[in-house]
């Protein structure tokens, strides 16, 4: 059954209520056609809570906008959703993948994520290539998508709105990756079903690197929200040196601060009875918030990206494959990941919206029934990275 606007419905007495169900749920397709984010396909969906979300078909399948019942979830930077015609991998020394950085979700990888880097590429037996130079969180996602379908599914009395295309990040002598994205939610729902299949197609060895930056501006965001998360040690802090200089820690969030500069922590998480790791962000004031839902097995590794600096206003949540020291650092303890022809990684994530206190509350509690976050806004970052299991001796 259908849960709208109070009732509990089936398939039939929602058709009688109307000639369509894009009266109160869907998924549309357009396309934009103004300054940098003309061209771009966008798929809308509205799930009839109030959930509404779009996905950037040429942007890698990425969640852009978010809102639930007009109140924003999703960041949007200055930068916009620019097309990815205009986007200069390799501009800025690396750094030019901030010019297309805006979204609820944006994918990195699909063989490199974190800082640039510059990879030996004997593994691609091509003489004259003999490094492989990867930007700021790789290529996959500026990479446009080909849309092999979208819709609405009923089984039974449940319908769920659906999209699905394939990412191919390719070239001569180096990876051919693929990037299968589904993306589903229930009508009546306030759930984001993430399911990713990234497949090596080609037949050359290849690294495989993967990350989400999962980033929630305001109202979510605002003075007070408070970060939840099963952290069982806080590993890393990037500004270890000056860790309380900003006055700002991990937990709290203040108003936006000009001239903030990012924090970047990485938290070894609890996982519960299922293998689910939940991090939240919560505004207890709004009686609002934000859920991201990992596997531990497919994200052993989690980050969190503070960004208050006034008019970037945002906080990342980001599950990786590796720790965050980087692509040697993974070499080094072979936890790289290298996927043969043929070989793929599966990748299951729910993004849920928290939309009053009742749901913000269960959350809370449900997290910490799993573990208990420190209660000091600096706890002192270990330096102790787990070995990952199922990598390494």
């Amino acid at each position: 059954m259908v849960t709208l606007y109070g009732e509990r419905l089936s398939r039939r007495t929602l058709a009688e209520r109307t000639g369509s169900l894009s009266q109160f749920a869907g998924v549309q397709l357009s396309t934009l056609g103004d300054g940098v984010e003309r061209g771009i396909r966008r798929l809308e969906f509205r799930t009839g809570t109030g959930l509404r979300f779009t996905v950037l078909v040429d942007r890698a399948m990425d969640i852009a906008e978010c809102d639930h019942a007009g109140r924003a979830i999703g960041w949007h930077s200055p930068s916009g959703f620019r097309h990815p015609g205009l986007h200069d991998y390799e501009g800025e020394a690396g750094l030019g993948w901030f010019r297309s950085m805006s979204g609820l979700n944006i994918t990195c990888g699909l063989d490199h994520t974190l800082f640039m880097h510059d990879d030996p590429a004997g593994h691609y037996h091509y003489g004259p290539r003999k490094t492989v130079s990867s930007s700021l969180h790789g290529r996959v996602g500026t990479i446009p998508a080909r849309l092999t379908g979208y819709g609405e599914r009923w089984d039974g009395d449940e319908c769920v709105l659906w999209a699905e295309g394939v990412v191919q990040q390719a070239t001569v002598f180096g990876e051919d990756l693929h990037l299968i994205r589904r993306i589903e939610a229930n009508v009546g729902g306030d759930e984001i079903r993430l399911h990713d299949r990234v497949v090596n197609h080609g037949f050359y060895r290849t690294p495989h690197m993967y990350c989400y930056h999962i980033n929630v501006g305001h109202p979510v965001l605002a003075e007070g929200a408070r970060y939840v998360a099963p952290i069982r040690e806080v590993l890393w802090a990037a500004h270890a040196d000056r860790y309380q200089a900003q006055g700002v820690g991990y937990r709290t969030v203040p108003a936006p601060i000009v001239n903030f500069h990012e924090q970047v922590w990485q938290h070894d998480m609890a996982a519960d009875d299922a293998g689910r790791v939940n991090v939240a962000l919560v505004n207890d004031r709004l009686g609002f918030g934000f859920e991201v839902e990992t596997r531990k097995s497919q994200f052993p590794a989690m980050y969190q990206w503070q960004n208050f600096h006034a008019g970037h206003y945002a906080l990342g949540i980001e599950p990786s494959t590796n720790h965050v020291l980087g692509k040697d650092f993974a070499r080094e303890r072979g936890e790289l990941i290298w996927l043969e022809q043929g070989d793929e990684r599966r990748y299951d994530t729910v993004l849920r919206t928290l939309p009053d206190a009742a749901a913000v509350s269960d959350a809370v509690a449900r997290i910490e029934r799993v573990a208990r976050q420190p209660d000091e806004e600096y706890p002192q970052p270990s330096g102790n990275f787990p070995p990952i299991p199922g990598r390494g001796a």
